[in-house]
């Protein structure tokens, strides 16, 4: 029974490190899927002593042995797989200072991208922001920003990073991973963290008009809150990247030095074309409650809710992260846009990540969570100096 056992869980273990080479085909697999992309780290001794405890089971006959040789093989593959996210961070991050530089310029960090130390669990520190409301005029409707001081020590006023939440664009809010929040003031950066009317009570655009409304009261509110008023960074998550990016590219604004989006979709007719009615997101819905339609009934705001149809050689400097194996939103999303940037020559880097999924920055420690601070860092040096 011990050795059946053991057997069972080789199995559990090389199933979970599959999942960083193959996408996760379920929700609940997904979320295995980001513990074994951003975690594998720390797991893999948990096949080690299994397959050490399979080796020293004993048992005589050929079936015994067999069985034996079987659950060492399967743990020495989940090991494998567990650890290749590291491996393939470090590979990738071999050339990311090159290719931030041809893009951004100069903006060296004096750490490397990817650190072994930095894998180790540190204290934690995120705090909420300080709750600021801002109003939609003409309605009785508020929605509120999390506003994080930057921490500074030469006086001068701070650029801002607008953060905007991901959640397909029905839910979400300003809350969601404080810690990234936190990271980003500790590095002299103001945060906002900021909410915004959601679908479908509230259709595309509305979602760019809060973007629009959160600029104008941090512009009007700069002095007291310590910021620059002319350098700001659009930072969104999956939805909130397709906010920010449409946003961005669509409503010009010379304060907005640059944007950043995460695992983000950047062509919604991209999207309708390629989407399923059963697909794990039902994405055809969430696309409808965005847009009040289909595009045959709702083009203008498929257009407009679209980076890569609204980029032009204006464009604001951009920084695009996607992991290979996402889930949620199709890697060609950034693969596209990156595409279309390049055509237009709008400095741009589009860091592809072949072992992650959806939500890759969950842990800021580990291999994706380091990359995407890295290229975050060093884009916000080059583009607020």
């Amino acid at each position: 029974m011990g050795r059946v056992f053991l057997f069972l869980l080789s199995i559990l273990f090389v199933g979970a490190g599959a999942l960083t080479a193959v996408r996760a085909p379920t929700l609940p697999l997904w979320k295995v899927a980001l513990l074994a992309g951003e975690f594998g780290h720390f797991l893999w001794p948990l096949p080690a002593i299994v397959a050490v405890l399979a080796w020293r089971s004993g048992g005589v006959g050929l079936p015994a042995i067999i069985g034996r040789v079987l659950t060492v093989l399967l743990c020495l593959a989940a090991i494998g797989l567990l650890l290749k996210p590291s491996v393939q961070a470090w590979w990738v991050g071999r050339g990311l200072p090159a290719t931030l530089t041809r893009a951004f310029g100069p903006g060296a960090l004096g750490r490397p991208p990817l650190s072994l130390r930095a894998m180790l669990p540190g204290a934690g520190g995120a705090v909420r922001g300080e709750p600021r409301i801002f109003a939609h005029a003409g309605t009785a409707e508020e929605l509120v920003l999390d506003f994080y001081h930057a921490v500074r020590g030469d006086g001068k006023p701070a650029p801002c990073v607008v953060i905007i939440h991901g959640g397909g664009w029905d839910g979400g809010d300003r809350g969601q991973l404080a810690d990234f929040n936190f990271w980003l003031a500790q590095r002299g950066y103001a945060v906002a963290a900021m909410d915004y009317r959601l679908a479908p009570q509230h259709p595309w655009p509305a979602q760019a008009d809060d973007v629009a409304l959160a600029l104008a009261h941090l512009k009007a509110n700069a002095e007291p809150l310590g910021l620059d008023a002319g350098k700001f960074v659009l930072l969104g998550r999956s939805a909130g990247g397709q906010i920010a990016t449409a946003f961005a590219y669509g409503r010009p604004d010379p304060a907005v030095r640059g944007v950043v989006a995460l695992y983000a979709p950047h062509d919604l007719n991209f999207a309708w074309d390629y989407g399923r009615e059963d697909d794990i997101l039902h994405s055809l819905q969430l696309l409808r409650q965005l847009t009040g339609g289909t595009p045959d009934t709702a083009r203008a705001a498929y257009d407009s809710a679209s980076a890569y149809r609204l980029a032009t050689k204006a464009a604001p400097p951009t920084l695009l992260v996607h992991g290979e194996l996402d889930t949620l939103v199709w890697h060609r999303q950034g693969e596209r846009l990156h595409a279309r940037l390049d055509e237009l020559g709008v400095p741009n880097v589009f860091v592809s990540l072949p072992w992650a999924t959806h939500a890759f920055d969950y842990s800021l420690s580990g291999p994706s969570g380091q990359l995407t601070t890295f290229a975050l860092e060093w884009f916000l040096v080059a583009v607020t100096k």
